[in-house]
């Protein structure tokens, strides 16, 4: 058992694929999902940010606190669903990640999914920088801070940043919504992304999410309601290498996530 509280087990993605084994969920969680699921992450972020700012945080304790939180979340009865993790293989070297953005939920996440497979790092917004406590975590993971009100002067940034950190075999996470959504719209979603991985030379791995079982919270947005209800699901597309200006591949992932919620409101 680790310092986290739990034994340590990486998911197992069989066939790229993973999904939340059946589970007796205890009464109370199931009553009060928030209340139990709340304490746990917090207490998951506080050990996290404590070794992060002492420069004793790296990789593989990245992991752990994503799959503590993973695990927080099927303790209290949400189903998830991670598909595609196969394609991640299919690459030699880094890649960009391109997804769409619904809730915290990815963010804490994501590197249990894709960090066993490839270093990476996120661009994130300025305020995950200065955010109380999480702050260390996030500077820890050497990102790339966005203005994400200054279109021009964060384009110009991702690519000079961004670029030098896939040379050194870092892959990165994107999401090109400038905030998060419950639901998807292709007129936000812009092309930064792409625009990136062909300056720098690689794929585009395109990631469909959908994670409103994490709601926003109305007066911290980072709190919402916990809803059992709903399924999570992670859908990651094969690798797209990027040609010309990049103009048909952007299509092809905005298709790719479009469809992946499409399937999952059925």
């Amino acid at each position: 058992m680790d310092a986290d509280g739990y034994i340590y087990k990486p998911p197992s993605f069989r066939d790229g694929t993973y999904r939340t084994s059946p589970k007796d969920i205890p009464l109370l969680s199931r009553i009060f999902p928030s209340l139990i699921f709340y304490p746990k992450t917090i207490l998951i972020v506080f050990r996290a940010a404590f070794k992060a700012k002492y420069s004793r945080y790296d990789y593989a304790d990245w992991c752990k606190s994503s799959h503590g939180i993973l695990n927080a979340l099927e303790g209290v009865g949400i189903r998830v669903e991670i598909t595609g993790t196969n394609h991640i293989r299919e690459v030699d070297g880094p890649c960009v990640f391109v997804a769409n953005h619904m809730s915290t939920l990815e963010t804490f996440v994501l590197p249990v999914i894709v960090v066993p497979f490839k270093e990476t790092t996120f661009a994130v917004k300025e305020s995950l920088v200065r955010y109380p406590v999480f702050k260390h975590i996030m500077i820890s993971r050497d990102p790339i801070v966005l203005t994400r009100t200054k279109p021009r002067e964060d384009l110009v940034t991702l690519l000079r940043e961004g670029t030098a950190k896939l040379k050194s075999g870092k892959s990165i996470i994107i999401f090109p919504q400038t905030t998060r959504r419950n639901y998807f719209d292709p007129k936000g979603f812009n092309s930064i992304g792409i625009k990136l991985a062909r300056r720098a030379g690689v794929p585009v791995i395109p990631i469909a999410l959908k994670t409103d079982a994490w709601g926003c919270g109305r007066i911290i947005k980072d709190f919402g309601k916990v809803d059992p209800s709903k399924k999570v699901c992670f859908a990651f597309g094969e690798p797209i290498r990027i040609k010309d200006r990049g103009k048909e591949e952007h299509k092809r992932i905005m298709e790719f996530i479009t469809a992946k919620l499409q399937e999952w409101k059925q």
